[in-house]
């Protein structure tokens, strides 16, 4: 049974790993070192049309890098309906008008001989980009791999897509080339004390900075409506007056 002391050792050691000002963004044998807090909240059922609507507004080029074909809008509509949140683990970032602006995908294997192995995949809004959103979902990823016991992370990825496998490589992966195609894998250490009150502190600091943002979209809207009425009773007064 833990102690008291192992608790507060653990949530120290995640609070600092996970404040730590950005250096890079590197990656020491599998965890992230120097990394900046990134509001990043869980994704479920209810999202699937935030997640088709986010994957729809990608370039073609973009859309091409993701899926490793051209998808058309009916085959990405079908990737948000089919998504298995049961399973897997979908997770993104926000703008302040509730956007949906980057998502990851970690895939599970099913129960059996590769149950320890899982797939990721992300997408970034050509407005997000250079902002290391990409990086953070990936270590985001990796701490929930290492809490469901996975030991070997893959990236499957287009030669061409260049930021894709940047990170994989920035992460200690090794990276295979098969002519158009790359594969990409991470092995992972197994999870500790730390690694799980992460994963904790983080989806609470997602899930608090999602809810701010709604709060003040709605405050923002009552103050529109309020300013419309406003207008209004000033409009009728001004043509009573005539």
């Amino acid at each position: 049974m833990l102690s008291t002391k192992d608790w507060l050792r653990a949530s120290w050691n995640a609070g600092r790993q996970m404040l730590r000002p950005a250096a890079g963004g590197r990656f020491h044998r599998g965890f992230a070192m120097n990394t900046v807090m990134v509001p990043i909240r869980s994704l479920g059922p209810q999202h699937r049309e935030r997640i088709a609507a986010h994957l729809l507004r990608l370039e073609p080029r973009d859309r091409y890098l993701r899926f490793g074909y051209a998808a058309n809008d009916d085959q990405v509509r079908r990737y948000a309906e089919l998504l298995d949140f049961s399973r897997d683990e979908v997770f993104g970032i926000f703008n302040r008008r509730l956007e949906l602006i980057a998502m990851a995908h970690v895939a599970f294997a099913p129960s059996g001989e590769y149950e320890s192995c899982a797939e990721f995949g992300v997408s970034v809004s050509a407005t997000a980009r250079g902002r290391g959103y990409g990086a953070r979902l990936f270590e985001r990823a990796v701490m929930l791999a290492r809490n469901r016991g996975v030991s070997m992370m893959f990236i499957h990825a287009l030669t061409e897509n260049t930021a894709m496998l940047k990170i994989a490589r920035n992460a200690g992966a090794t990276v295979r080339r098969d002519g158009s195609e790359s594969e990409a894998y991470l092995q992972l250490p197994p999870a500790r004390l730390d690694t799980r009150v992460s994963e904790i502190m983080a989806e609470h600091f997602g899930e608090v900075d999602y809810q701010l943002k709604k709060q003040a979209r709605q405050f923002w809207r009552f103050l529109a409506d309020l300013q419309e009425i406003r207008q209004g009773v000033r409009d009728g007064r001004h043509q009573a007056a005539e």
